[in-house]
């Protein structure tokens, strides 16, 4: 079976401190590792080059290089002549102040797709409670990847405590795109420092989110028709056939971890269907992991938190 998650010499590069995170992988750490520190322990301290890709007869070829893994030689993308990589330790050395004014700690970094996304994430300490003892923690996921097409990218990840359910969120208030910085210049750590600063308006806006979704309440009928727009149904010849996500979905809004807070409001249906792409979604814990924070199930849960807003204001 192939991995989203990589694996060297039959070990996962991935590190975590603390509590077994949601996907429950990697390698355990102490908690007070520095970002270069839980670079090493993740296994991430490679960099990677351009190098000038070369036909089998000889000639150079124009305007392309390979993107070249340090440690391995290996060919992780093949990229353009004014592609600028961004280093893993540039990318971890982000977190330096943040962690060292204890602000931050380090909770897992490591490497999917053979090496070609590098991620690390920062538990901030700043977090909520609503409904009673619904903890909310707040993280910064930093992606770098290493492949065309695809920029530096920072995002606000907020994390229920109860039943590690995940969402990635942009930290602009107009746009989709996070702090995104592309490769044909030079990565700017202060110019994305500078960006970070509206993280905890975020978290805040986000709290304000939670209570109006867990104020509204959804009847059978909405409920339906929400999951039938996140899990569209389908024809056969008996009729219209409701899918298997939204069965599942169905039976987990009163049975997922945390289902005593707020039961019955929009909260509760938003945290069913997160608590399904990140836990049961998919083929395996990594493969999760990756769709989770990069692939569909990303986009899904953006969408389910849209359309729970939608349903709790027409509530």
């Amino acid at each position: 079976m192939s991995h989203e998650l990589e694996i060297v010499n039959g070990e996962a590069q991935m590190a975590y401190a603390g509590d077994t995170p949601w996907h429950g992988l990697g390698v355990k750490v102490p908690a007070d590792l520095s970002p270069i520190q839980m670079l090493d322990k993740a296994g991430l301290n490679w960099s990677v080059e351009k190098e000038s890709l070369i036909t089998s007869s000889g000639h150079a070829v124009p305007d392309k290089k390979a993107l070249v893994r340090s440690s391995d030689n290996k060919v992780l993308d093949i990229v353009g002549k004014d592609w600028n990589p961004v280093q893993n330790q540039e990318a971890f050395e982000f977190f330096d102040d943040f962690v060292s004014s204890g602000d931050m700690e380090m909770h897992t970094a490591g490497s999917l797709k053979g090496g070609q996304i590098v991620w690390a994430l920062a538990k901030v300490k700043e977090s909520f409670k609503v409904f009673g003892n619904d903890e909310v923690e707040s993280y910064l996921l930093f992606s770098n990847p290493h492949r065309f097409g695809q920029s530096v990218d920072v995002r606000f990840t907020p994390i229920r405590v109860v039943c590690n359910n995940t969402l990635t969120l942009s930290l602009q208030t107009k746009s989709e795109t996070a702090v995104k910085l592309n490769h044909k210049k030079a990565f700017d750590a202060d110019q994305v420092k500078e960006m970070l600063g509206i993280a905890s308006f975020k978290l805040q806006q986000y709290k304000e989110m939670a209570e109006f979704l867990g104020s509204k309440r959804f009847d059978g009928k909405t409920f339906n028709e929400y999951l039938t727009s996140l899990f569209p149904s389908y024809s056969k010849a008996e009729g219209v056939t409701v899918s298997k996500p939204h069965q599942r979905v169905l039976e987990l809004v009163d049975t997922q971890p945390g289902a005593e807070f707020a039961a019955g409001s929009w909260w509760s249906a938003f945290n069913a269907v997160t608590y399904f792409t990140d836990h049961e979604r998919g083929r395996d814990a990594d493969a999760r992991l990756q769709s989770a924070w990069y692939g569909q199930s990303k986009g899904l849960k953006l969408k389910a938190l849209e359309s729970a807003i939608e349903f709790a204001e027409a509530a």
